[in-house]
């Protein structure tokens, strides 16, 4: 288990009686620390963001390898509840914990009819959106976010959805 996933396991999850179980480290996208495992028998796919020097906001991928095959997008038949992106900047981290429904309804999961995304840029609160579509995007996301040191009924919401 990474670092940050290790800290938010221990200070935000162990409090909150969310325990982690079934960790695996998957074999592609460790650049972006990638793993599954399941919180309180939720499915979770996680992934850790990158910061990039141009643009604000961070990056980070979200496809699956067919075996053998091309990278492909999620798609909403995926075994998953749940996709958390950790963030971090200097001091500050945070999550993203976007439910499945909402990544189908934004377009980041496949369905029948319109192909997901295989990467896309996350907004933490403590970075500052500069064009009209990365507004929109932070202000959709921040209602998926948590930071360490936040309340934690924030945390306990975000998983009822």
């Amino acid at each position: 288990m990474n670092e940050d996933l290790g800290l938010i396991k221990e200070k935000v999850y162990a409090p909150l009686r969310m325990e982690v179980t079934n960790y695996q480290a998957e074999t592609e996208s460790q650049d972006y620390e990638a793993c599954r495992y399941q919180l309180n028998g939720k499915k979770i796919i996680s992934r850790s963001a990158k910061e990039t020097p141009k643009k604000p906001g961070q990056f980070v991928t979200f496809w699956k390898r067919p075996a053998p095959g091309p990278i492909e997008p999620f798609h909403e038949a995926d075994d998953f509840d749940y996709y958390i992106i950790t963030v971090r900047s200097g001091d500050r981290l945070g999550q993203f914990v976007f439910p499945k429904s909402v990544l189908i309804a934004k377009g980041l999961v496949s369905t029948p009819r319109r192909e997901g995304k295989r990467g896309f840029r996350v907004y933490p609160v403590w970075d500052t959106a500069t064009n009209p579509q990365a507004i929109g995007t932070q202000r959709w996301q921040l209602n998926y976010f948590f930071e360490m040191g936040e309340d934690l009924s924030r945390v306990r919401e975000l998983f009822k959805a």
